[in-house]
């Protein structure tokens, strides 16, 4: 199973480039993992994925166990062509009270459970046959003397009279199947009728003349090792599978369909077996509600979090492997140990380089560019309170690696992060959103970087309409900080109940909306601690 490695929901640069850096490490020591997004990437990233010519890690909607993920009975169907006998042998194999019937292309086409087949055999017309004639060689354990036709349908006759009395009494057409042995005037009476199909009990043998004469009339001729009696009992099992009253329209399972929906479904429905499909139509096998239904949970890595509210949805159904990020601790419980890594580190990229020197895994150019960035990004061109050593000296390796400027660089990347043209004020809130929990209450903080202060003054009601709609519908406060890198500060927009929770944070003696906050420009160090602090002493 491939191990997915993933940064929080809102991916940033760090996010997103420390995910793809890590997978990068972890593949060159043999693993198996892949780096996923868990939204769309913003523009500063992707100006960072273009520059280093790096595709976009596909998206991860969520990690809750599904259908396919469970060891259910895989290929458990039958070809709703092949015999009865076929599908009971099958049944018993597998141990089955049901199987699914499926045409010639694999889909679904009805559903069979013992109990009808029992009542088929002991109630259903035993002298009626519609199959193919390889189902009869094979129900019969027969062997073909002349094979004229493939499909076989007719009624069944035991020739047990005399030959004078069945050319009497019986009107042979083609619609007979006969069971007959060595006696030659029935045999000949039988070819001359045009039967449908003679079979040979005991494995008899017939005059080459009697079977020139059926290939003249182009009449099936088969000999079964079991007596007469034996065949007329055993082959209404050669009978398609479908020819019984089967369910042509059995609930089903998509194999898409989450584990825990189906198990809820079940209750309601209190059916044993479900055949599983596919988004075609397919059935791929049978799911049964006693059954081991065993499964393997996908394993991820985290890296930039390690909270529940900012990462995928069904974490906890996953098995976490690994988590790296320099934030504070969240609320994320594991049932074993794990490898945990946090430092107090400008950004995650910082950590992910140290691994590549603990290991001795040559950094790529493109990757050390990716990394470089994430850094540039999470400490605002080395300039926030968050940059430590660590930080400075892994860019200068970095860079150095990647060759590019650093300074250079940043400021073209800062340039494509700032940039807010034909962004919506939902779309802006959502760019860097995270959400804390805090007790009982639901904090959203979002930030985004511009140089283009003006073009948020002009939206500052539509701003504030937005964060206290979010309120009304889950948090107790959203607030967005509009930060400034080259006056080294933020802007801050809130929902109007917050106003006074932001004027304790920071101090101030007054407090109005798009308010400027001077060296305030790190969520991490210094907006979330402060609004946390003041929301938890209330």
């Amino acid at each position: 199973m491939t191990t997915f490695i993933f940064g929080h929901k809102n991916p940033d640069t760090d996010s997103v480039c420390s995910s793809i850096a890590l997978s990068y490490l972890k593949n060159e020591q043999g693993g198996k993992t892949a780096p996923k997004v868990l939204g769309n990437i913003n523009n500063e990233t992707k100006f960072v994925l273009n520059y280093f010519k790096v595709p976009v890690p596909s998206y991860l909607n969520d990690v809750r166990v599904r259908i396919k993920n469970i060891k259910y009975d895989k290929r458990a169907y039958i070809f709703d062509e092949e015999s009865i006998d076929e599908a009971f042998k099958m049944m018993q194999h597998q141990n089955l009270t049901a199987i699914p019937l499926v045409d010639n292309k694999k889909k679904l086409s009805g559903y069979v459970t013992l109990k009808e087949i029992a009542k088929y055999l002991i109630s259903g017309n035993k002298e009626i046959v519609n199959t193919t004639l390889d189902n009869i060689i094979e129900t019969l354990d027969a062997k073909v003397i002349v094979k004229c036709d493939d499909l076989i349908s007719g009624d069944i006759l035991i020739a047990g009279l005399q030959s004078k009395t069945i050319e009497k009494s019986i009107q042979l057409s083609s619609r007979d199947i006969l069971i007959v042995g060595d006696r030659y005037k029935v045999l000949n009476y039988a070819i001359e009728s045009k039967v449908k199909l003679i079979i040979l009990p005991l494995n008899v043998n017939v005059d080459k003349k009697i079977i020139k004469k059926a290939e003249k009339n182009n009449i099936n001729i088969i000999a079964s090792e079991y007596d007469s009696f034996q065949i007329a009992n055993k082959i209404l099992l050669s009978n398609f599978i479908k020819n019984i009253n089967m369910n042509k329209n059995p609930i089903t399972v998509n194999n898409e369909d989450y584990f825990t929906d189906f198990k809820n479904m079940t209750h309601r429905v209190n059916h044993s077996n479900y055949p599983v499909v596919n988004n075609k139509g397919e059935c791929l096998g049978l799911i049964r509600l006693t059954g081991p239904n065993n499964f393997e949970k996908q394993k991820v890595i985290l890296v930039d979090h390690n909270n529940f509210a900012q990462s995928v949805d069904g974490l906890d159904e996953a098995d976490i492997l690994e988590i790296i990020d320099h934030h504070n601790l969240g609320a994320i419980n594991t049932s074993l140990p794990i490898n945990f890594r946090s430092k107090p580190v400008g950004s995650t990229s910082t950590m992910i380089y140290e691994m590549y020197k603990e290991q001795k895994v040559s950094i790529p150019k493109d990757i050390a560019g990716l990394m470089l960035s994430a850094i540039l990004s999470d400490t605002l061109l080395l300039t926030s309170p968050t940059t430590t050593e660590d930080d400075k000296f892994a860019a200068v390796k970095l860079a150095n690696i990647a060759k590019v400027d650093i300074d250079k660089y940043g400021l073209e990347m800062l340039k494509a992060a700032s940039s807010i043209e034909g962004k919506s004020v939902e779309e802006l809130i959502k760019t860097d959103f995270k959400s804390y929990v805090v007790g009982d209450k639901l904090l959203g903080i979002s930030q985004i970087m511009t140089l283009d202060i003006e073009a948020i003054e002009k939206n500052v009601d539509e701003f504030i309409a937005k964060l206290n709609e979010m309120v009304s519908l889950n948090y107790s406060m959203v607030t967005i900080f509009i930060t400034d890198i080259i006056k080294n500060g933020s802007y801050v927009l809130y929902n109007d109940a917050a106003a006074e929770i932001i004027k304790d944070s920071f101090g101030l003696k007054n407090i109005h909306q798009c308010i400027f906050l001077p060296k305030i420009v790190s969520r991490k160090k210094q907006i979330q601690p402060n609004i946390i602090s003041i929301l938890e002493g209330d």
